[in-house]
Parts: structure tokens; sequence; C-alpha cells
């Protein structure tokens, strides 16, 4: 078992964790009538709250696609939508700066230079960037692999637009969800789940042709 694995499952071992033991308390808390009675007790501040608890799913285990989903509800797909992928968006930027600024020796120390080297492969490829983008929908990997291209310092440029990649369509699906009733859901997993690609395949065009870079 390589550093890197290691680092992988004790990240993931910090995730699950909490969903472990209070998995069902957060899931009865955050059903997603409570959780738009709750945003709606915020009154005029309900997206911030909505947003903040988004960026929290980063520590806790708070069902952020009901939070999502209750965002859509309140305000509808659009709004819902922009509300729901900043926030996610949010969280990704948290995971990655808390990690990266941990710096280079801190980063040695717990990967060692191989897994330094060797992850820094990863994530400095092209193959990072998907990563990073199909990540942002999957449960536990959006928190573990943020973290990891922030600790093997992944370009930014990269990580940002992988991020947005992921996390906007994922956004918008939720709210729509919210919105439409959670009439059709499985066209919302759907397009959650195909969207990001193509987002990010269009990025990389644009990057390759000198419209970004890292």
């Amino acid at each position: 078992m390589t550093r890197l694995l290691a680092i992988f499952l004790v990240l993931a071992a910090l995730v699950v964790v909490p969903f472990l033991v209070w998995g069902d308390w957060f899931e009865t808390a955050f059903s997603l009538e409570r959780t738009v009675e709750s945003l709606r007790a915020a009154g005029s501040w309900a997206w911030l709250a909505g947003a903040g608890l988004l960026v929290a799913d980063l520590f806790l285990p708070i069902p952020g696609t009901v939070v999502m989903s209750a965002l859509g509800l309140i305000y509808g797909w659009l709004i819902g939508g922009v509300v729901a992928a900043l926030g996610w968006i949010a969280s990704g930027m948290l995971a990655y700066w808390l990690c990266r600024l941990l710096g280079r020796r801190v980063a040695r120390y717990l990967a060692g230079e191989k897994g330094l080297a060797e992850g820094g492969r990863i994530f400095r490829a092209e193959s990072g960037g998907w990563l990073v983008a199909m990540s942002r929908w999957m449960p536990v990997l959006p928190e573990v692999v943020a973290c990891l291209a922030g600790l093997h310092r992944m370009p930014f440029g990269r990580f940002a637009g992988a991020l947005c990649a992921g996390s906007v369509p994922m956004g918008f699906a939720f709210a729509w969800i919210g919105h439409a009733g959670a009439e059709r859901p499985a066209l919302a997993l759907i397009l959650s789940a195909g969207v990001p690609p193509l987002i990010w395949g269009a990025f990389q065009l644009l990057q390759h042709r000198g419209f970004f870079s890292d």
C-alpha cells in the first residue's frame, strides 16, 4: 500500500466516520421539509445559510443534495442552482486551500517524497482534472479528492476549472429536482453525471488553445 493510498483512506475515514456516528440524526434533521423550513427561517439570508451548509458539508455529514434541492424549492431552479453551485464550489475551494497551505514540508511528511511525486503526477496530468470533476457528484470523494489535489499542489487553474465543471451541473440538477417537486430525479441524476465530462472536455479544449493557463 502506497502512502498516497494510505492518505486517501485516512481522509475517507474522516468523512465516513462522522456519518456513521451522527448520520441518522443529520438525515432526520436535514430532511427536505425541515431543511426548507430552516432556510426560510433565515429570511432574506436563506441563500447564505444554504451555501454555508454546503461548505459545512466538508466537516459534517450534512446531505448536500438535500440542501441543493431545498434551495431550488425556495428560489427556483435558476437562482437556487446558482447558489447551490457556488456553495459546492466554495466547499471544494476550502478543502483545496486548507491542504495546499499546509506547505511542502508537511505534505512531504504526510505523503513522503515518493508519494508526493506520485500524487503530483496524477493531479498535474489531465486525468487529475477528470478525477476532480467527476468526484463532485459522488459520495465521500468530493472532500477527499479536493484535499488530495491541494496536498499535491494541483495547478490552481486546472483545479478550479475541473471543480466548476463538476459542481455547476450538480448544483443546477438538484436545485431543479427541488423546484420540480422531485418528480423526475432520475433525469437530474443523469444530467449531473453526464454534463461534467462535457464541461471539463470543453475547458480542456480551450486550455489547449491558450484561453486558460495553470
